[in-house]
């Protein structure tokens, strides 16, 4: 028994399927009752084009066309992690024209690599956790019995995934609190299900055409949980286009060692082309100072972790698939793509010289092609993208990966505060690595918050929350709950002392009188020497966005 190239377009095929179907159950794991936790519909969204790939093509071809259309249509985090597994899916498959079981194990094990490479701390109990034990056991009983054929091969790493994702509230503290298991794991578990299910002659089939039109909505996300005392306070990382002379793996071991000097939770790949690093450390320009040694820096992220929650790095290998696009013309050296909801919020946006506006965000999120598209847009020689949402960030990163006609740098802005504070510190007339370095500061020294509702009933923290309360943000994380949107925003405003500059963003479902008290409130609260702006937004789903510097 074989896979052939049209045998495994059907699997993918009824794997978009099966997850279609099963996608509002995704959508209904997301363990914060936001209503932005549309895990399926993402990964539904990522899968959706699949069925464009061609029919009679070698297994290793169909693989890598499967591969290059999720990478582009992949939406949120989750859709993003599993768009890297089927990119290693088809590494592992390349120039194959019939896939065995030696080549299944490989592709399984070869696409939860690429996963992983994607989160720089992957935690415990998440989709990646999923895969991985999946592929381990797999690869385990492979090595002890090589005469196991596909199909045994196939239910082992099913009932492997699915063993795994029952145990992730086990895993991931949170998760057992909500009482719920990992939406990725379970949308990811849903996949595999539909491969195996075509694999053996009964191909799921979608009630209704997939596509774009019939889906919406944006992932949840999981934030690494850190407590105690922080030594090192700055989390760094960055990604190097290498010089010449590094070209090639494993040749920056002199840049390794002395980030580990400086710091702990090191990661480095050293890849052929790019170096991408991580440290925690206190003194982050060092590290950037060393690291433009080797090569020009392609993205920087520097986050204050006593602050923050470090996020979560993303990235892909290099695909060998190009955009169609035409190349515009270039007009200046710098441009800027922005992601954002509410015309009073892209109108800003627009004030401040970002060149190409993405409507989107909580509960929409752009596809890599999306961001592509707006790159394209964008007549620079250099196009900075803003995605101003956690969950768009490794999306970004992915079509900057794709395109070459631009050199595309992600600024990983996770709320609109941030963007808002990166664009207006940008020096337009500064060199490509002091104009990253000093937007990436700016956003680390900006506090955001926000004000929405739970669209469900759940324990969280120590909250117990009943839907329709609104719940009060700060760097996304539950920090009040109450019954109006009026006494969240009086308890948010209670932490805003020594804010130098406080604006405000009211939503579509709040007056002009109503935000125009706010403002009062917080002026009386942090005194004279602050400034305060409200201004419309115009957003959905959040009433109130607010940044405090």
């Amino acid at each position: 028994m074989v896979i052939t190239g049209r045998l495994f377009r059907s699997m993918v095929i009824s794997a978009s399927s099966s997850l279609y179907g099963k996608r509002e159950e995704a959508n209904n794991l997301n363990v914060f009752p936001v209503p932005d936790g549309d895990t399926g519909t993402n990964m539904s969204l990522t899968m959706s084009t699949v069925s464009k790939a061609e029919n009679d093509l070698p297994v290793g071809e169909c693989a890598d066309k499967v591969a290059a259309l999720m990478l582009r249509s992949a939406r949120g985090n989750s859709g993003a992690i599993l768009s890297l597994f089927f990119r290693g899916f088809a590494k592992a498959l390349k120039g194959k024209e019939e896939c065995d079981s030696e080549g299944l194990v490989a592709a399984f094990n070869r696409g939860t690599a690429e996963a992983y490479r994607a989160v720089m701390k992957p935690a415990e109990g998440t989709i990646l956790t999923v895969m991985r034990v999946a592929s381990e056991n797999v690869s385990e009983a492979y090595e002890e019995d090589s005469s196991l054929d596909i199909h045994i091969l196939f239910e082992m790493f099913v009932k492997s995934a699915e063993h795994t994702l029952a145990q992730t509230p086990e895993m991931l503290p949170v998760l057992k609190q909500a009482g719920v298991v990992d939406a990725g794991g379970f949308g990811f578990v849903c996949v595999v299900k539909g491969m195996q299910d075509a694999l053996e002659g009964r191909a799921v089939e979608a009630a209704e055409e997939i596509s774009e039109e019939t889906l919406s909505g944006e992932a949840a996300n999981f934030a690494d949980f850190e407590t105690g005392d922080i030594e090192f306070g700055y989390c760094t990382e960055c990604i190097v286009d290498k010089n010449e002379q590094y070209l090639g793996e494993d040749t920056s071991g002199e840049l390794y060692d002395f980030i580990k000097s400086i710091g702990d939770s090191a990661v480095f790949v050293d890849d052929e082309q790019i170096i991408k690093l991580h440290i925690h450390t206190n003194d982050p320009g060092a590290v950037l100072t060393k690291a433009i040694q080797f090569g020009s820096l392609a993205t920087v992220k520097i986050e204050n972790m006593r602050n923050q929650h470090t996020a979560l790095k993303a990235g892909a290998e290099k695909t060998s698939d190009t955009p169609t696009a035409p190349k515009l013309r270039i007009e200046k050296k710098y441009g800027f793509v922005s992601v954002c909801m509410g015309e009073g919020i892209k109108n800003m946006f627009s004030d401040i010289g970002v060149d190409t506006v993405i409507e989107g965000g909580q509960t929409m999120n752009p596809s890599t092609q999306d961001i592509i598209d707006a790159v394209m847009k964008t007549p620079s020689e250099y196009v900075f993208v803003l995605p101003n949402n956690k969950n768009i960030c490794m999306v970004a990163r992915q079509a900057a990966e794709i395109v070459k006609e631009r050199r595309v740098v992600v600024i990983p802005t996770e709320t609109v505060a941030q963007g808002m504070s990166a664009m207006i510190a940008y020096n337009p007339d500064g060199e490509l690595d002091d104009v990253v370095a000093e937007m990436s500061h700016a956003m680390s020294m900006v506090t955001s918050m926000s004000v929405t509702y739970a669209v469900r009933d759940t324990e969280i923290d120590r909250f117990k929350i009943s839907k329709g309360q609104f719940l009060g943000l700060v760097e996304n994380k539950i920090a009040c709950v109450t019954d109006t949107s009026k006494s969240c925003m009086k308890q948010l405003i209670r932490g805003m002392t020594g804010a130098s500059f406080v604006t405000v963003f009211y939503g579509e479902n709040v007056s002009e009188a109503d935000a125009s008290a706010i403002g009062n409130l917080i002026s009386e609260k942090v005194g004279g020497g602050c400034e305060v702006a409200v201004l419309s937004g115009g957003q959905p789903i959040y009433d109130y966005i607010i940044s405090v510097e």
